[in-house]
């Protein structure tokens, strides 16, 4: 036991010297005069004592208990007070702590405006936090408590209990209100909202943080320099809860995954130079928690094999309870300084074999079973130091990577310094190692795995699904080609029972699994290669990997009839689905698993979970920013089971194909609609009375055209609803057929299609009632019931689309929710004014029937060009009624039929006739009111008028008869005789007429219209065509797939499924960003900003898989060569530059041999000059 002990001793030392606790100068010596022989007899026996006296103590308190008891006793109750008065006061510190938050908000309202100080606090906060760099070795506890400050700054609670919400109130009041000190504690003051509004926005109970939001703060923290001081305290302290600390600070700031925040980190990181420091910290930090853990598993490794021998030893020792009470106080008052620290080293497994022997011993022990019971609960609920603190380092990491951001994904790895400290792959040995893999326990994860780390399993796997995803293929590749057995703990994770932790905590496990999966799919993301998918393979058997897809469909099922398991936040359901598209994406590369994921393979053990699955899972392909295709497999969301099989119709039928011949762009716009109609349908699901008028919304249609119908027979063929005295009078034989009819169109009403039931029994009622209660009545009746069932109907529209969901201008917008208030005023019309109203219901038929449609388009499409037409033949009838007015006006003659005396209406025999000229008032009575006379005498004996004494009257005798009239205007005016002056003029005008008006003007109208009907009929045509043989989102045509291997109708159920990519859509928009996987994010960027280009146009992966392979090898080849090619291009430039050298040096050479040989010369020379 001595190396135990001096291990724990050690630890105790650190752990006293970090917390500034003093300790004995001679505690080696101390500690070695203890192992002494003598001293450790008689340690040996205490210890044995000691366990001899927890086995038999005494299981109930005595009545007269001694002072050990009472002081016990004592102890308990104090606590419990001391609890109470915690769990009271609590509220009240956390809301006035809150109020500090407050005033680092907004330093400068704490002073008048106008002052000094108010000037001077601007830059507090920034100050604030740079002297805090300096607190962190002199001032520690003031150091955490600034840090904890800033946290808290970030951590946005609004709601406080009842107290403490008071207290905050009055603080605030004293601090922001302006009184600066001078208010009591008294009751605030019904002023302080609008004031404290007014200083600095605090009202109530609500902070000025809550108005801005949590990434508004986190820019302003990381403005004043937050973010430094997180890494200069990841470099600098050496305190353990200083760093705690300031990794939290770094959390809360890339909370959210804020980009912002994300690249000042990697500025500081590496800009400034520090990631070599900083790396280094968290590198040593994740090989002493290893360390640790490796340590700790050894140990429990041990008290796990030593169980057995307690039991034995157990079973056959037996002291009475009286004895092993006074070894208990004799080891209390005589050793207790000796076995301090032994007990220390030994109470976790004395108090888990005690666990084992006896649980009521928690309990009933005696007092020292009760503070080792304790030491062991806070042992278990607490891990090491050096291992929790890698639950926020891994967070604060994942944090760093969030949002896929691809630079610091890739910084983790490598940072092209001197020493390079790769956390990713560090990251993956913490992994290897939590999960008991370096003793070789891959097959035992129950034994590694439990309560107390598995948050901490759960938060390493998140981590590195975050390194991977976006994708990152270098970290993908890191670890899958890692040395340590982490995909092999991954694997396992997946496949193994977790066990004992899966018997109790079964939700832990199925996160586990979750996380495990999503990891695996992270390292296998948007990469074109096979080899992580090989290498997954490699360790896994495909038949396990189904069934436990199987196992969590199946605990789904089960979980579903529990209502304790319905707030689980992973459900076993989602866990097999994760599962399940691990598996399809693996069988790509497996071709047993593929043939197990198909639905019917293995009828045997059941498919019910394959083909829930098979039926909740999607597919599509995407084109990234590099033109290159993806595929991605994906869950639909359970809201997409809300789109009605209505809307899935009218959007393929009724989607527009933009200038390029696709129909995505009209199907996006379409896109946020469909999303709201389905929450508006999960809505209504909660109300069965309108989600059962909603469903039958299309009878609800039929009954109310069929019913117009029948309304406007009766008042066609019985108006004027007179009492002719023959209602009623049917006689006998004929009433019981009808009775007869009746009741078999009744019968056939549940027996038919309702369609073809509903218009016999309307008939047959309709009869029965006219000949029972008369015309007037059953009209009426059939007023108010079609009035009634047209109010169903609006009321099953509005609750399929939504209507008022959408606010009031798409209300507006929306033309078929006016159409169907437009019937329903009229059907009101009909009812209560009068009964021809209802004639207007029959122009439903036109809405109903898709060829009347087309019909009333093939005017309205074109109207402007027969509307210009039109105008053009105004004018060329203006001009012809001048012509005639000015030279014509004598033949513009016309019979006329007068009316007779209409006695029987008016009463009165004297009926005024009076012509047109009379009443325009054109003549002047002096000059042609004979004349007039006399004309009108005539015209009246002959029944001939004249119409052209005005230019007013040319005018509308020209348009209405010329016009009406197939030879013009001329078969209506005087047949003039050939002798006449103006014959050929008359001939002339006509002519003119009848060519230019009728057959030029009116058939360019009639041509445009006729054309128009005939190209809606060929679109109409080409439409259904295209339908039928062109895919939705790719475009591409039917004769593209023939001798290929997917057919046509597989890729547009499969590949390029249009809702599948409505469901996707979806998924983005209900799923949280921060969970995005790689192709995730970009659809969801893309989709922002409103780019189609994610779209495949006219490509499909199915096709350019068979004829890219030749292009690949072409470009393999070309590659190659040149690769050869620029290899032979470095020989030839590095010989040429020796050859360069080799002819510097033979330069140099000749000019130094040239230099000597001229100096020689000189020297000789002048020798013998002197000579």
């Amino acid at each position: 036991q001595k190396t135990s002990v001096e291990s724990c001793i050690k630890t105790l030392a650190e752990v006293a010297k970090n917390r500034g606790i003093a300790i004995p100068v001679d505690l080696d010596s101390q500690v070695n005069t203890l192992f002494m022989k003598s001293h450790s007899n008689m340690v040996q026996r205490a210890a044995m004592g000691w366990r001899m006296s927890a086995r038999t103590g005494p299981r109930f308190k005595e009545a007269l208990g001694g002072p050990a008891w009472d002081y016990r006793n004592i102890i308990e109750k104090l606590q419990d007070v001391v609890s109470s008065l915690e769990q009271q006061f609590n509220p009240m510190v956390q809301a006035e702590f809150s109020v500090l938050v407050d005033v680092l908000h907004r330093p400068e309202l704490l002073f008048p405006e106008g002052s000094d100080a108010r000037m001077k606090c601007c830059a507090f906060l920034s100050k604030l936090i740079n002297h805090t760099k300096k607190l962190m070795e002199k001032e520690e506890k003031l150091c955490i408590k600034i840090l904890q400050t800033l946290r808290e700054m970030l951590d946005k609670k609004d709601s406080y209990v009842e107290e403490g919400a008071t207290l905050r109130k009055i603080l605030l009041n004293r601090y922001f209100k302006g009184e600066y000190g001078t208010s009591t504690n008294g009751p605030l003051s019904m002023g302080y909202g609008k004031t404290a509004q007014i200083g600095g926005g605090f009202s109530g109970q609500d902070s000025d943080k809550a108005g801005a939001s949590m990434s508004d703060i986190q820019c302003l923290l990381d403005k004043e320099g937050a973010s430094e001081l997180v890494i200069d305290v990841i470099m600098s302290t050496k305190n353990d809860r200083i760093f705690s600390e300031g990794i939290l600070l770094g959390i809360a700031l890339l909370e959210g995954g804020n980009t912002q925040i994300q690249y000042s980190f990697y500025r500081q990181l590496n800009e400034q130079k520090k990631s070599e420091k900083c790396f280094k910290v968290l590198n040593d930090r994740m090989k002493a928690a290893q360390k640790e853990i490796r340590a700790t598993v050894t140990v429990n490794t041990i008290d796990l094999g030593s169980k057995k021998k307690d039991d034995e030893n157990d079973m056959a020792t037996s002291v009475p309870k009286k004895r092993a009470r006074d070894s208990t106080l004799h080891l209390k008052e005589g050793m207790k300084v000796q076995l301090a620290e032994a007990s220390s080293a030994t109470s976790k497994a004395y108090c888990v074999y005690r666990k084992e022997i006896d649980p009521d011993i928690d309990l009933m022990g005696s007092g020292i079973d009760g503070g080792c019971n304790e030491e062991k609960t806070s042992e278990e609920a607490v891990m090491s130091p050096a291992i929790a603190i890698m639950q926020p380092i891994l967070r604060f990491l994942q944090l760093l990577c969030e949002n896929h951001n691809r630079e610091l994904q890739n910084f983790l790895r490598n940072q092209n310094n001197k020493t390079n400290y790769n956390l990713v792959c560090e990251t993956l040995q913490f992994l290897d190692c939590i999960c008991g893999s370096t003793t070789g326990g891959l097959g035992l994860l129950g034994l590694y795995i439990n309560e107390r780390n598995v948050a901490l399993v759960n938060q390493t796997l998140e981590s590195l699904t975050e390194y991977c995803q976006g994708p990152c293929h270098e970290n993908q590749t890191c670890i899958a080609t890692h040395e340590s057995n982490g995909i092999d703990i991954i694997i396992a994770l997946i496949l193994n029972d977790i066990n004992p932790l899966g018997k109790y905590r079964m939700d832990l496990v199925l996160q586990l699994k979750n996380n495990a999966s999503k990891l695996l799919l992270a390292i296998m993301e948007s990469r074109h290669d096979s080899e992580n998918a090989e290498r997954i393979l490699y360790n896994m058997r495909p038949r396990e990997l189904v069934d436990v897809m199987k196992n969590a469909y199946n605990q789904g099922l089960e979980g579903e009839h529990d209502e304790h398991n319905v707030d689980d936040d992973v459900s076993p359901k989602d866990v097999g689905h994760n599962i399940y598209i691990l598996a399809h994406q693996l069988a790509r590369q497996n071709k047993n698993l593929q043939q197990m994921l198909r639905p019917g393979s293995d009828p045997e053990e059941g498919d019910e979970a394959v083909k829930y699955y098979a039926n909740h899972t999607a597919q599509i392909e995407i084109v990234r920013h590099d033109r290159t295709m993806e595929q991605i497999v994906f869950p639909v969301p359970n809201i997409c089971e809300f789109l009605t099989r209505e809307s899935k119709f009218r959007v393929f039928n009724t989607t527009e194909r933009d200038e390029q011949g696709s129909k995505v762009n009209d199907f996006f716009q379409q896109t946020d609609d469909l999303y709201n109609e389905m929450k508006w349908q999960k809505k209504i699901r909660n109300n069965p009375a309108l989600f059962w008028f909603s469903r039958h919304i299309s009878l609800w249609g039929s009954i109310s055209f069929n019913l117009a119908v029948f309304i406007n027979l009766a008042v066609a063929l019985f108006y004027p609803f007179g009492d002719d005295g023959d209602e009623g009078t049917l006689s006998s034989f004929f009433s019981v057929l009808l009775w007869i009819a009746v009741a078999f169109c009744t019968a056939m009403l549940f027996f038919f299609p309702k369609p073809f039931g509903i218009r016999p029994f309307l008939v047959s009622v309709m009869l029965r009632s006219i000949y029972t209660i008369g015309l007037g009545p059953t009209l009426i009746l059939l007023g108010a019931a079609n009035l009634c069932n047209k109010v169903v109907f609006l009321v099953s529209f509005v609750g399929n689309r939504g209507t008022f969901t959408r606010g009031y201008r798409a209300v507006i917008m929306d033309m078929a929710f006016l159409y169907h208030v437009a019937y329903v005023i009229v059907c009101m019309l009909g009812l209560f004014v009068h009964e021809f109203f209802y004639s207007f219901l029959l122009f439903d038929l036109v809405y109903r029937e898709e060829t009347l449609l087309n019909v009333i388009k093939s005017v309205t499409r074109n109207g402007r060009s027969i509307i210009l037409t039109a105008v053009l033949a105004l004018i060329l009838v203006y001009l012809f009624s001048i012509i005639g007015f000015l030279f014509l006006k004598d033949d513009f003659t016309m019979q006329v039929d007068r009316l007779k005396n209409r006695t029987a209406d008016t009463g009165n025999t004297n009926i005024p006739m009076t012509t047109l000229a009379a009443i325009m008032g054109t003549c002047d009575r002096q000059n042609c009111s004979t004349i007039l006379a006399t004309a009108a005498e005539e015209d009246e004996a002959d029944g001939i008028e004249r119409t052209c004494d005005t230019l007013l009257m040319c005018i509308v005798t020209v348009l209405n008869q010329g016009l009406r009239n197939g030879g013009g205007v001329g078969d209506v005016l005087r047949k003039p005789s050939k002798d006449e002056p103006l014959f050929a003029a008359r001939v002339v005008y006509d002519l003119l007429f009848y060519f230019i008006v009728i057959i030029i003007v009116l058939n360019l109208i009639f041509g445009v219209i006729i054309d128009t009907f005939a190209d809606l009929r060929s679109e109409k045509q080409k439409k259904e065509e295209v339908l039928k043989t062109t895919c939705f989102i790719c475009g591409l045509e039917r004769d593209k797939f023939d001798n290929k291997t997917v057919s046509f109708e597989e890729h547009i159920k499969r590949e390029h499924n249009m809702w599948h990519y409505m469901y996707f859509i979806v998924l983005v928009k209900v799923k949280d960003p921060t969970e995005y996987t790689g192709p995730e994010s970009y659809v969801a960027q893309m989709i922002a900003e409103k780019n189609l280009d994610w779209f495949p146009r006219m490509r499909a992966m199915s096709l350019v898989s068979s004829e890219g392979e030749n292009e690949q090898n072409e470009i393999r080849n070309l590659q190659e060569r040149l690769e050869s090619t620029m290899s032979l291009v470095k020989q030839l430039s590095s010989q040429l530059a020796e050859l360069k050298e080799q002819m510097t040096e033979q330069r140099k050479n000749k000019q130094r041999l040239g230099f000597l040989g001229s100096n020689s010369f000189h020297v000789n020379h002048h020798m013998s000059s002197s000579h």
